[in-house]
């Protein structure tokens, strides 16, 4: 199989690359790129991770950390060495607004992956592009707003005959599978209730940081009382327990797109909450607050704001810091054979593997 990744050259991205290209059955793998540079620079670290993983030397490399910086040839197919095959590697640069050089690429692959943020401005335009090139979508997109323009292409979707799927990695993801599978465990459902926490320090790229703003800005969309209800972003703010060391860390209401997707289809449920925090406890104290001024309500105020406080982020990151962890709890409630019954299941890993290894997944399946 082919796969087309875009913003294969980001953090979670490359983390999506890597994992496909390392799948027995892949032939190639695209890494998209805002420019050329971008796409090689993440060519040569996935290609670096993949050779020291097939080697043997690292069971698990994920691309960024740890690996070279130094340009590499490209290799026909890289990490083809002593170990398993990989996949070819190519690198593209395009432009994701046009539209018609996205709609080539994508006919030229298998099957088309989304790792491009923030997904406000691009998630439609990727599934309108694959619609048109008919071929299938899958995605990490984790924007309420962005979620909601792409269900409703739904039906254009269906006519076309091209399977999307939006929101296939940490949150939405793996929190909808989680809750799907408790839900499945019981006789009826009352609420669920998804809790998770990032850390800022290993994804620092411009898309996290507008997402988060993003997040934290407005009013958000939350199911409560068997009906959607539009409330503040950053209200209702709680202390939730996440595995250790992340420890209990502060959440509060974000605009994620499980109170508008997990209703569809789980019948009976009353309430579907979505607290959201970072880690950092300045950073998270920074998002609420600039949320709640109206300083990062549109996307030219999120450049402006992170022009301005970019200089100060790497050391925001170090206060507080509980190291490069992201944590994800979801509590669902009902009841089973008359009785209360509630089920809880959590989560712990890097942010890039918690996002991008299910994406992987989802493009593969």
């Amino acid at each position: 199989m082919r796969f087309v990744v875009f913003g294969g050259s980001g953090d979670m991205g490359r983390r999506a690359v890597f994992e496909l290209a390392r799948t027995p059955g892949v032939e190639r793998v695209t890494i998209v790129g805002s420019s050329e540079a971008s796409a090689s620079r993440a060519h040569a670290l996935i290609g670096h991770a993949l050779d020291e993983a097939l080697n043997g030397a690292l069971s698990e490399a994920p691309p960024g950390r740890g690996a070279t910086d130094e340009p590499a040839a490209r290799r026909g197919s890289a990490g083809k060495g002593a170990g398993a095959p990989a996949a070819d590697l190519a690198i593209a640069a395009v432009d994701a607004a046009d539209n018609e050089a996205v709609v080539r690429l994508m006919r030229e692959h298998d099957v088309a992956v989304g790792a491009l943020g923030p997904f406000y401005l691009y998630e439609e335009r990727l599934v309108r592009a694959a619609i048109k090139a008919r071929k299938p979508y899958v995605s990490i997109c984790d924007d309420a707003d962005a979620t909601a323009a792409a269900l409703s292409l739904d039906d254009q979707a269906r006519v076309a005959g091209v399977p999307i799927l939006t929101g296939m990695g940490w949150t939405p993801g793996l929190s909808n599978m989680l809750a799907l599978r408790a839900f499945r465990q019981m006789d009826s459902v009352d609420a669920i209730r998804i809790a998770w926490a990032g850390a800022s320090g290993p994804s620092p790229g411009p898309a996290v940081v507008f997402h988060t703003m993003h997040i934290f800005s407005g009013d958000i969309t939350t199911y409560a009382g068997g009906r959607y209800r539009r409330i503040p972003a950053g209200s209702e703010p709680e202390r939730v327990r996440f595995p250790d060391p992340l420890g209990e860390l502060p959440v509060c209401h974000v605009g994620h797109p499980e109170p508008l997707t997990l209703p569809r289809h789980l019948p009976g449920v009353k309430l579907v909450s979505l607290k959201g925090g970072v880690v950092e406890p300045l950073l998270h104290g920074l998002a609420a607050w600039t949320g709640r001024l109206g300083l990062t309500s549109t996307h030219g105020r999120r450049q402006f704001m992170s022009k301005l406080l970019r200089p100060f982020i790497p050391l925001l990151c170090r206060i507080g810091s509980r190291g490069h962890w992201a944590g994800l709890v979801v509590r669902v409630e009902g009841q089973k054979g008359g009785r209360p019954k509630v089920i809880e299941s959590a989560a712990l890993a890097t942010m890039d593997a918690l996002t991008s290894v299910p994406l992987a997944i989802g493009a593969l399946g």
